[in-house]
């Protein structure tokens, strides 16, 4: 692969502005394990291996376990994942897949089981990691050999 510019070298202020927006929901109160899943699940569905690389390790430091991490892109088909991690998981893969928009169906489902607070906070992290998915893709961001 080509070597491609770094964002946070070449243009600091706009990587500041990322990173003022990870500080916000990081801090917004949003469960840490939450949002491991949230990245995860997001970067899955955009293929960011840098993205993957990163939030599954930090996933496990949180004590996710490797089952479920290994399961995430086939939550539909288990009981391994909560009522909550559910809706949460289903809001972030329509954000992720923002073609098809956020049905009534599930933004109705989120409210009802998250509340409209957590809500909030799980579209601003998937927002947030489906930009950082856009960056680290683009400019081909490489995991570091374990």
């Amino acid at each position: 692969m080509e070597t491609r510019i770094n964002i946070n070298q070449v243009d600091p202020e706009a990587y500041k502005a990322m990173m003022t927006l990870e500080t916000y929901v990081h801090k917004s109160g949003l469960n840490r394990n939450h949002y491991e899943l949230i990245k995860i699940r997001a970067s899955q569905i955009n293929g960011c291996a840098f993205c993957l690389d990163m939030h599954t390790k930090d996933a496990r430091k949180l004590g996710e376990s490797e089952q479920r991490i290994y399961l995430l892109n086939a939550w539909h088909e288990t009981t391994l994942f909560t009522e909550t991690e559910r809706a949460i998981l289903s809001l972030t893969e329509e954000i992720t897949k923002i073609q098809n928009g956020v049905s009534a169906e599930t933004y109705s489902n989120a409210v009802k089981v998250l509340g409209e607070n957590t809500t909030a906070q799980v579209i601003m992290a998937a927002v947030t990691i489906n930009a950082w998915n856009r960056i680290a893709i683009t400019t081909q961001l490489q995991p570091a050999l374990a």
